[in-house]
């Protein structure tokens, strides 16, 4: 699998990334409900198999479930190591209940519960998962205290996540930037504007999440499922899973279906090919509930679409940003 190299790391990651924020399971705040351990594992080693390189995690995912049970996956791995990419800041209670935290104490803390839940010696890709809410200094003394963490070896490698440009030129007064995540696909692309050609003047890689937007471009998603999802499934929440929005996402979904039968291939994979597209992006980040869904997605990284292919999916997804 083709590979491009992240930011100003030594890491070679390959086009697709396997996300994990599933595998934490139900429970927590952000949940996208019940999820079995197995499933996780199979989707792991599935993604290893076909030649994904690096696993994106977090702490707060399943307070903490879904850092081990990548660890439980690796364990049972006989292949090369991937690399282990994992978040900081966000706190949770016995509820579930998320509070963000940038505190110094914090970060240490939550840098040493993450290495022993991942049973490694080192993270590869340790990266601030929101800026502070309110914008202010925390963000400069998180930043200080994953420097540190970085020359004391705990960590490879500091990235952001979610921040924007100024965020980053903050940041950067400190220490560099390997890297940042945002949210990026066909119905979400306010990064475009200023954050992904900063990425890309500044040397910063962007691995972006959400390239299907959290299942709903996959082909799966129909009006039905989306009225059933559990009350326990942050899905059930987001105003793009329901009416007036979701009809045209939808419809969005069968241009995409139209130009991926051109290809053999599904509707997620054209939308993963067409983050994919953009110079600035280094990597998706592509979740999966099962191997099955690994199968179904991994051929996006071979699909180059056409200028005419772009142009018919950017009208639709157009039409669909418009609402």
């Amino acid at each position: 699998m083709e590979t491009k190299k992240l930011g100003n790391s030594d890491l070679q990651i390959t086009r697709i990334g396997f996300g994990a924020w599933a595998a934490g399971g139900p429970g927590w705040e952000f949940s996208w409900g019940a999820q079995d351990d197995l499933d996780s594992i199979a989707a792991i080693h599935r993604a290893l198999e076909r030649g994904v390189n690096w696993i994106d995690t977090a702490a707060v995912y399943g307070m903490g479930h879904s850092e081990e049970v990548v660890a439980r996956a690796l364990k049972e791995w006989r292949g090369s190591r991937p690399y282990l990419f994992t978040k900081c800041t966000l706190r949770w209670d016995a509820s579930g209940k998320i509070t963000p935290n940038h505190s110094a104490a914090s970060i240490r803390q939550e840098c040493e519960d993450s290495l022993r839940r991942l049973q490694a010696e080192v993270i590869d890709l340790y990266q601030m998962h929101w800026p502070p809410r309110d914008n202010g200094p925390r963000l400069e003394e998180a930043w200080q205290s994953m420097a540190a963490l970085q020359k004391e070896g705990k960590v490879r490698w500091i990235g952001v996540s979610n921040f924007d440009a100024l965020q980053m030129r903050r940041a950067q007064a400190i220490a560099a930037i390997t890297s940042n995540q945002p949210p990026y696909s066909m119905i979400r692309r306010a990064i475009e504007a200023e954050v992904l050609p900063f990425c890309l003047q500044q040397g910063i890689g962007t691995i972006s999440y959400a390239p299907m937007a959290s299942g709903l471009l996959t082909g799966a998603m129909t009006p039905e499922r989306a009225a059933a999802l559990p009350a326990d499934d942050f899905r059930s929440r987001n105003p793009e899973f329901r009416e007036p929005r979701l009809s045209k996402n939808i419809e969005l979904v069968e241009r995409l279906r139209t130009v991926g039968v051109r290809h053999g291939k599904g509707p997620g994979e054209v939308a993963v090919a067409w983050v994919l597209k953009n110079l600035a992006v280094t990597g998706a980040i592509v979740g999966a509930r099962s191997a099955k869904q690994i199968d179904g997605i991994i051929g996006a990284t071979a699909l180059n679409l056409s200028p005419q292919e772009i142009a018919e999916i950017e009208g639709a997804a157009a039409a669909a940003v418009a609402h």
